[in-house]
């Protein structure tokens, strides 16, 4: 381990399982990431190793037989596989976020139905809010519920619309949908619920009602499936609303997006430092003018500039985490730490592909997958600009003048 990314006040149990993953990403990830990512393969045998180590129910508690760890513990691990191949760290992360809503909103009887099984990775979550012509504008969401007849938890609904950029759309079986349901509240926020839909894994029809047209093809972020969703007249029932109550579904998705947003930045910090190690061995190895690269002014002050946005990225998502981990409010420090890694991110892949010179641009070198990754975490969760509207607001509050 290098100076960098270090996180103090670690158990000896978090040190441990880290390196596990460490371990594990440095001998089954990285060797075949490029093989995988140019064929734009889905990782099974990854995966597979992932369910044997628990990943997958790594924050689910012990009693639904998950491992019970904190958000920082999966943020570190989160960032170790993103090191690894960011794709793989995205196939885990909507399982994660749906695990997570479930623990935090869901009934008993939802709990003890999925998450045993979401904790060995027998059951996978996908998450699906976005829609084609939405954005950011979740208030403009057009896919609806319907009532229809029966009482209490056997009252039916019919759900029509369509969904878009569902990470881990083909591969899930359990995907938690926000739709509009017209209760008659007085704000479009009270008027959406969240829906656990059932469906078979792959492509086409895979439940009644429930379409996965295919994977969409993308410049980068390869081997995950993302999909669109299309559901039309799918039949479900108040048992499967998250929490069996209609109307919450906005602020039970907002709450899931929140630690989404520490895991992004996690993400963020992970590709960061790859791409530094790359371009920091690169100069060590490259000759120009008779010396090596990294004895030249310019390439050493890119190294110092790359390491201390690496380092900063790191620090703000261990904040982030371990404030929610404490149950204290975190929205601002999500959204910081989400915003400056992202950038950062982006900003410290583009320096390593210019100290990568024209080996850069070929796909021999590492370097180029994670140029085409990058831009993906600058959208994912939220953009930068939705960031900024939350920590403006957030400031606001905190340094409200007095009265």
């Amino acid at each position: 381990m290098s100076r960098l990314q270090q996180t103090d006040g670690l158990t000896d149990e978090q040190v441990e399982l880290v390196k596990l993953v460490r371990e594990f990403v440095e001998e089954q990830i990285i060797p075949v990431a490029q093989e995988l990512e140019h064929a734009d393969e889905y990782p099974t045998e990854i995966v597979e190793g992932m369910k044997e180590m628990g990943i997958f129910g790594l924050m689910i508690p012990e009693e639904y037989g998950g491992l019970g760890e904190s958000l920082l513990t999966y943020a570190l691990v989160v960032e170790e596989i993103a090191r690894g191949w960011m794709s793989v760290s995205g196939i885990i992360n909507t399982h994660f976020i749906v695990a997570y809503m479930l623990l935090q909103h869901g009934t008993e009887e939802q709990k003890q139905r999925y998450l045993p099984r979401m904790a060995t990775g027998e059951v996978r979550g996908a998450f699906s809010m976005s829609e084609p012509g939405l954005g950011s504008d979740v208030s403009a969401i057009r896919s609806k519920a319907v009532r229809g007849g029966g009482e209490g938890d056997a009252t039916e609904w019919t759900v029509t619309g369509q969904k878009m950029w569902l990470t881990n759309g083909g591969s899930a079986n359990l995907v938690a949908v926000l739709v509009k349901t017209d209760l008659g509240a007085d704000s479009v926020y009270k008027n959406m619920t969240t829906f656990l839909v059932e469906k078979e894994a792959g492509f086409g029809e895979t439940a009644q009602g429930v379409t996965i047209p295919g994977k969409i093809e993308k410049m980068g972020y390869k081997g995950v499936d993302t999909t669109e969703l299309v559901l039309d007249g799918h039949r479900t029932t108040s048992a499967q609303i998250l929490g069996g109550e209609p109307g919450k579904g906005f602020y039970q998705m907002m709450d899931g997006v929140e630690v989404g947003r520490v895991n992004v930045a996690a993400r963020a910090c992970g590709v960061s430092m790859r791409a530094f190690e790359l371009g920091i061995a690169y100069s060590q190895q490259r000759e120009t003018f008779g010396k090596k690269i990294a004895e030249h002014q310019g390439i050493l002050f890119r190294l110092a500039d790359m390491a201390t946005r690496v380092e900063a990225s790191h620090q703000m998502m261990v904040k982030a985490a371990r404030l929610k981990d404490a149950g204290k409010r975190n929205d601002l420090e999500a959204g910081m730490a989400k915003y400056l890694a992202s950038e950062n991110c982006a900003n410290v892949v583009e320096q390593s592909f210019r100290i990568h010179g024209g080996y850069g641009y070929s796909k021999e070198y590492e370097i180029e997958r994670l140029y085409r990754e990058a831009p993906m975490l600058l959208i994912g969760e939220g953009t930068a600009e939705i960031q900024k509207m939350i920590i403006g607001r957030r400031l606001l509050e905190d340094f409200a003048l007095k009265k």
